[in-house]
């Protein structure tokens, strides 16, 4: 697919959004479904499809907040993953899920959600963005200068948007490597995710496409300023000792840099929004952002389109800064802290023996990972649990969770 790489002749739109990945998609979405009458603009600088380095995991959230907008069906013909294994050294736990994850390759589920978006209105263009302007809204770049009302920054962990408008930040940040590999009797109908002993928290990952083949990857905190990060070699040889055969039968290896969420997310006022990567939104327990990328990103179409009706493009920031906080608030505050804590490898175990122990604890950890779940209190009865259990009995185990 292939944006229109003419002249805009209309550059008066009332929504621009930049980037037309999960975020930027949707964005367009929740706009055209709050208003179809919208002139919506989709930028990116890439045409689709397009690969993008990602574990390719659809949470069953990302499905009913894409349900919202119309769009649920990006997966229909892509076979659903139930079972999950979490392991460190020898202390593991497997188990079904309580609701089915899909594991879709970013250059199908981007393409797909840039034609859902386009078939409800938007106007696609292959724009790279180069600067942008906030009294007037004006986004510049290889078409010349934009005028919009709001525009909505989903322009990725590296984004522009986010930049012009909050400055440089200093935030933690993880790098990982992303592959795909023949499917295995090991991986095969899961999703494995498996801590390593680098600085925590690091792990490898297989989860099973469906169709023979395995996105697998390893990723890990990058270290402060002044740290060496990891190398490609490194980061391929962690993958291969934690999934054997992963990295040396993948191939199609691809890095990329996350930042990682905070206990408190931030939106400044005014007519530009930020959403998904752009927004600083990956979960910082295990990298997923794609559910944060789609709600946030709709929330920010939806947000748009009332302010560009009530004629209060200012108020937007505002706006969407409330409703963010109202759905992803106290979410973010307890995987801040899980992250936290789970920098510990005694936590990290503890954590996997009480999720064998208790299939509570189990769906609790896949919610806070994968979702927009909380801290329980059987989560922290069963920390409290195995961090005091003598060390004799923390010995070797593998548990089905229930």
């Amino acid at each position: 697919m292939s944006g229109n790489r003419g002249k805009v002749t209309d550059a008066d739109a009332d929504v621009i959004v930049v980037g037309a990945g999960p975020a930027g998609s949707a964005a367009a979405l929740g706009a055209l479904t709050e208003d179809p009458t919208l002139r919506v603009l989709l930028l990116d600088r890439a045409d689709f499809p397009r690969d993008k380095s990602c574990g390719d995991g659809i949470a069953p959230h990302v499905l009913t907040a894409l349900a919202e907008v119309g769009a649920a069906d990006v997966v229909d013909d892509w076979a659903p993953v139930t079972r999950l294994e979490l392991s460190h050294g020898d202390v593991r736990v497997e188990g079904d899920m309580a609701r089915r994850v899909h594991v879709v390759p970013r250059a199908v589920l981007d393409a797909r959600l840039v034609e859902r978006a386009v078939a409800a209105g938007a106007r696609l263009r292959r724009h790279r963005v180069t600067s942008l302007s906030t009294d007037p809204v004006v986004v510049s770049g290889a078409l010349g200068d934009l005028t919009g009302r709001v525009v909505v920054g989903a322009d990725g962990a590296h984004s522009l948007v986010r930049e012009r408008l909050l400055g440089p930040r200093r935030e933690s940040r993880a790098l990982a490597i992303r592959g795909y590999a023949p499917v295995t009797p090991e991986t095969r109908g899961r999703q494995v995710i498996r801590y390593g002993s680098r600085r925590q928290p690091s792990y490898a990952w297989a989860f099973d496409r469906g169709d023979g083949l395995v996105n697998v990857g390893y990723g890990e905190l990058l270290p402060g300023e002044g740290g060496t990060p990891p190398s490609k070699r490194l980061l391929l040889d962690q993958l291969e000792e934690l999934v054997p055969g992963a990295a040396s039968t993948g191939g199609d290896w691809l890095g990329h840099h996350l930042p990682l969420s905070t206990w408190l997310w931030d939106q400044p006022d005014g007519p530009v929004l930020l959403a998904g990567d752009a927004a600083g939104l990956v979960n910082p327990m295990t990298g997923e952002g794609i559910y944060y990328a789609v709600a946030t990103g709709i929330l920010a179409g939806r947000t748009a389109a009332r302010a560009v009706r009530l004629g209060r493009p200012a108020d937007a920031g505002g706006v969407h800064r409330t409703e963010v906080r109202r759905l992803l608030g106290t979410h973010l505050r307890h995987t801040w802290l899980a992250a936290r804590l789970s920098r510990s490898s005694r936590v990290v175990d503890a954590g996997i023996a009480a999720a064998g122990r208790d299939r509570r604890v189990f769906d609790t950890l896949v919610e806070l990972g994968l979702g927009d779940g909380r801290i329980d209190r059987h989560l922290v009865r069963g920390l409290a649990r195995e961090l005091t259990r003598p060390e004799s009995s923390r010995a070797s185990r593998s548990r089905e969770a229930g």
